[in-house]
């Protein structure tokens, strides 16, 4: 896992890698926090689909480059279409996501969160999606959809309670607040929190780890445990981009994206 940026102007959006047996994909717009524009989030979805059908990868590793895992949503981009209210850039940036976290869940091989910052927003969902969650301590969590007037997305909704419960998720989400990798693992929302220095290293063990094990055992655990429940994951990301998009729609989100850029409390009217 190559944290290492390259040019803006010769970047790609995502840095896919194999070795091993181990194939590991940097989402790759630092400057940006890695925040999911339309190029990224369908970059993630067809990388990860190449990789489910490549019978030499055993695993998959999932990180962002520089100091954050992915920031959400890149709300420059969808506020430029709330002030029109479009939809053209949002609608695709979720079915991206609707298909980016179902092949997660479903693909054959397990798939390693490697949280090595800030995960928020659609950010936090795409860690959730994963088998396996390791946090560097610096990392951080939020469904932080409501401080700008939307509604959770990619498998938000789906996966959150499952892991806290809903009482606990209800909060996260009414009020998107931010919580340490420390208060992550105590909910159990990642399995392991390690220092910064020693993520990579802990991640690669573990990815070794699994590819040395039983493959046809292992497919057939994560089939029982996640792509059993595929049909019901689906029925909730579609009624997300319902949601979302009825959401993105209205006076609050506008106000939620002002209120962001401007760097203000918004004034959230309901309508």
């Amino acid at each position: 896992m190559s944290n290492t940026p390259q040019p803006a102007e010769t970047r790609p959006v995502i840095l896919e890698g194999r070795h091993d047996g181990i194939a590991t994909l940097v989402m790759n717009r630092p400057d940006r926090l890695n925040a999911l524009n339309n190029e990224l989030a369908m970059a993630v979805n067809d990388a990860l689909g190449r990789i489910a059908d490549d019978q030499s990868v055993g695993v998959v590793v999932i990180t962002g480059a520089g100091r954050a895992f992915c920031a959400g949503g890149d709300l420059g981009a969808l506020g430029k279409g709330r002030q029109t209210g479009a939809t053209h850039e949002l609608e695709p940036l979720l079915r991206a996501g609707m298909q980016m976290v179902l092949k997660m869940r479903t693909m054959p091989q397990p798939v390693i969160a490697a949280v090595n910052g800030a995960a928020a927003g659609a950010g936090m969902n795409i860690a959730l999606a994963a088998d396996i969650r390791i946090a560097a301590e610096e990392a951080t969590f939020g469904q932080n959809f409501a401080k700008v007037g939307l509604f959770p997305d990619y498998g938000g909704t789906y996966f959150l309670p499952q892991l806290v419960g809903p009482s606990k998720a209800a909060e996260l989400f009414y009020t998107g607040e931010m919580i340490d990798a420390k208060t992550a693992h105590q909910l159990g929302l990642v399995n392991q929190v390690v220092p910064a220095a020693q993520l990579e290293g802990e991640v690669k063990t573990l990815a070794r780890k699994i590819t040395q094990g039983p493959s046809l055992a292992i497919r057939a655990v994560k089939k029982a445990l996640f792509a059993s429940q595929e049909k019901e994951l689906a029925q909730a990301l579609d009624n997300e981009v319902r949601e979302q998009i009825r959401c993105y729609l209205s006076e609050d989100c506008n106000e939620g994206i002002r209120a962001f850029f401007e760097k203000r409390h918004p004034k959230f009217q309901g309508r």
